[in-house]
C-alpha cells in the first residue's frame, strides 16, 4: 500500500514539474488591430493617392497630344505625322515605365515597412513569452491555423495587443 502511496506521489509530482504553461495569439487580428500597423497602412494609401494622382494627371496631358493630333493629323505631311507618332510612342513608353517604377517603389516601400512592423511583433510576442514564464506560444491565422483546440483563457491577443499599442503610444 505503501509502495502504491509512494509511486502515485510520483507521478503526480512528476506530472506537475512536466507541465508546460502555453497559449496561443491571433497573429492576423494581432498585426491587423496593431496601431503602428494602422499608422503605416494609411500613409501608404496617402501616398498611394498622391502618386495616382500625379500619374493620371501626367496621363491625361499624354491624351490631350492624341487628341491634338487626331485634330491635326490631315493637315500634317507624311514625314510630320511619323514623326509626331514616333514622339507619342516614346512618351508612352516613358509614361507606362514610370507608372511600373513608381509603383514597385512604393509597394517595396510598403513591403518593408509591413515586414518590420511583423518582425517586431514577432519579437514582442518572443519576449512577452520569456518575461511571463510560457514554454510555447503559438500563432493563429487564416492562412495556416496550427491550433486544433485551445482552452478558452489561453488566448493572449487581446492582452499582447494592448500593450504593444500601449508600447507604440509611448514611442
Amino acid at each position: 500500500m505503501k509502495k502504491i502511496l509512494a509511486i502515485l506521489v510520483l507521478g503526480i509530482f512528476m506530472t506537475s514539474c512536466n507541465q508546460e504553461k502555453t497559449a496561443y495569439v491571433d497573429t492576423s487580428k494581432l498585426i491587423q488591430e496593431y496601431k503602428e500597423m494602422k499608422d503605416v497602412e494609411a500613409e501608404f494609401t496617402a501616398k498611394s493617392d498622391s502618386v495616382r494622382q500625379q500619374l493620371d494627371a501626367a496621363a491625361s496631358e499624354f491624351q490631350k497630344q492624341v487628341q491634338e493630333y487626331q485634330a491635326n493629323m490631315n493637315t500634317m505631311s507624311q514625314t510630320e505625322r511619323q514623326e509626331k507618332e514616333q514622339e507619342l510612342m516614346r512618351q508612352q513608353q516613358m509614361l507606362q515605365q514610370q507608372q511600373q517604377s513608381q509603383g514597385g517603389q512604393l509597394r517595396a516601400q510598403s513591403d518593408a515597412a509591413v515586414d518590420s512592423i511583423v518582425s517586431k511583433v514577432k519579437d514582442y510576442v518572443q519576449d512577452y513569452g520569456q518575461e511571463n514564464g510560457y514554454t510555447y506560444i503559438f500563432g493563429s491565422n487564416d492562412a495556416a491555423n496550427s491550433i486544433m483546440f485551445a482552452k478558452d483563457g489561453k488566448d493572449l491577443t487581446e492582452e499582447i495587443l494592448e500593450k504593444l499599442n500601449a508600447d507604440y503610444e509611448t514611442e
